[in-house]
């Protein structure tokens, strides 16, 4: 437990890290890294044990040559850049003084921002997280029909987005009270997914309810309990739903819940509703 919350703590940068220095007492398949000369050739960590089934790739770009116009050594003072596939809003005016913008690189930076005109405010955009439960009931699962719009009319685990001042497992709690009338207690984490694209990273508690009790609050038309067998996958919201929905369907099948770690990349220019445009990359499990 103790070295999943690590896992869930830490930033991708700090990934590799974190996990190589558990070894093998961690249950984790990091056992070697190697890269290629070639400034092109990305980032490759490889098992040897089975329990990783996918090779884990980091985009590792370096420039091509140096200040002085020499090509780029194998020095350690070289640093990567790590370039991010998701997109940002078009920011205009400043925050805090209403300003207007400029979109340019701030110095030490290599990516562009808006930056206020009158106050130098650089406007910084970070992923939202969302976090919510998958809630274990007499071998069914809860899930809430959407009553707000995207998905609207489909089918998803009470998740929504963190508040400032609560943690990860406070805002899975408050979610599922607000989506679905239901106490819970969180058991342990499930999944942390990884969506680039729009900027979204999920944490998924596995959890149970204290009561009996659950009916759909204002963001629900319906809340039920699904047999594994009956889970309307034809008709769920978000693939980060389906992603995690048949992560768990596997797992039982095997034994008992693991944590998954995994990036969803999503197709670009598809909706939420698409749950099948992705692909599910890096993923690791416990």
């Amino acid at each position: 437990m103790l070295r999943s919350i690590q896992f869930l703590g830490s930033s991708s940068g700090f990934l590799f890290h974190r996990l190589k220095l558990h070894g093998n007492q961690s249950g984790l398949s990091f056992i070697s890294i190697s890269a290629a000369p070639s400034s092109r050739t990305p980032l490759i960590i490889t098992s040897n044990t089975g329990r990783c089934f996918r090779q884990f790739r980091a985009s590792s770009i370096r420039s091509e040559s140096n200040l002085d116009g020499t090509s780029p050594s194998s020095s350690s003072t070289s640093s990567p850049t790590f370039r991010s596939t998701g997109s940002t809003r078009k920011i205009n005016f400043c925050q805090l003084c209403g300003g207007s913008t400029k979109h340019e690189i701030p110095d030490g930076e290599e990516k562009e921002r808006a930056i206020c005109t009158l106050c130098g405010r650089i406007a910084y955009e970070n992923p939202k997280m969302v976090v919510g439960c998958l809630i274990e009931h007499d071998n069914k699962i809860l899930l809430c029909k959407r009553k707000i719009q995207p998905s609207y009319g489909l089918w998803t685990l009470p998740a929504g987005y963190m508040e400032i001042g609560e943690s990860a497992t406070e805002g899975a709690m408050r979610e599922t009270w607000e989506e679905a009338g239901a106490k819970v207690q969180v058991l342990s984490p499930f999944a942390h997914l990884d969506i680039p694209l729009i900027g979204q990273t999920y944490i998924i508690f596995l959890a149970k309810m204290t009561t009996q009790h659950f009916s759909p609050g204002p963001e629900s038309s319906e809340c039920r309990l699904f047999a594994l067998d009956d889970i309307p996958f034809d008709s769920l919201s978000f693939s980060s739903m389906l992603v995690t929905l048949n992560l768990y369907i596997e797992d039982i099948k095997v034994g008992k819940p693991k944590f998954h770690y995994g990036i969803i990349n999503k197709r670009p220019g598809t909706s939420p509703s698409e749950i099948h445009a992705y692909t599910l990359d890096h993923h690791l499990r416990t």
